[in-house]
């Protein structure tokens, strides 16, 4: 029986791969939380073959749960689940050591396999992004400036190319507005560019919008 953990901040979207994982033999869903607190607060104790984890938390990043996690438990499988594209986010977060990401809508159709191939000591990516990886592998790309950004940073920079304010950045991140500026401010400096103009048209013609 495979043991799944789930952590997402919206009720609605848990109950939902919930009954899609209960409905399925040789699985079950052994807790849930809505944020990172409450994940590592169970991780010490509870026994997970898995964790299903949602990039967008309340309080704290996904980042920082997955290296807490590792040092806590570092053989779980942890599966991450995004609205983003996959080439935004998924390359770093598997050298950050999780198992797998998939992408929220695709989730329906592959999050049990996702859970599957992990739990079984594999790496799970889509299709399209395997072969995306195995093209870079052929012929590098130009690595941009944007890879000298933390994972915090590159996530204010892809809202900036998608048009969103500090405002709202600020409250998708649920961090303060001057935080956000002062991540602004950093990926200015570690850029070598010098307005938001910039960092939007950047973002924009290397397609992390």
């Amino acid at each position: 029986m495979i043991r799944v953990f789930i952590c997402d901040d919206h009720a609605i979207v848990r109950k939902g791969f919930q009954r899609i994982i209960q409905e399925t033999a040789g699985m079950q869903v052994v807790g849930e939380a809505s944020n990172g607190h409450e994940v590592l607060a169970e991780a010490t104790t509870a026994e997970w073959d898995v964790l299903v984890l949602d990039m967008s938390l309340p309080c704290s990043s996904a980042l920082e749960v997955i290296k807490a996690i590792r040092g806590l438990r570092p053989k779980l499988p942890i599966l991450v689940l995004s609205v983003h594209p996959e080439e935004h986010y998924a390359i770093r977060l598997l050298k950050s050591g999780i198992a797998g990401y998939v992408h929220k809508e695709k989730a329906p159709d592959n999050l049990l396999e996702a859970i599957r191939k992990v739990v079984a000591g594999g790496k799970y990516v889509s299709a399209d992004l395997a072969e995306k990886i195995t093209l870079d592998l052929i012929t590098p790309a130009d690595t941009g400036r944007h890879n000298a950004l933390s994972h915090r940073e590159y996530s204010v920079l892809c809202m900036i190319g998608e048009g969103k304010s500090v405002t709202q950045i600020a409250a998708e991140l649920n961090i303060s507005v001057k935080t956000v500026s002062t991540y602004r401010s950093r990926m200015l400096e570690k850029m070598a560019l010098t307005t938001t103009a910039d960092l939007i048209r950047y973002a924009i013609e290397n397609k992390l919008h």
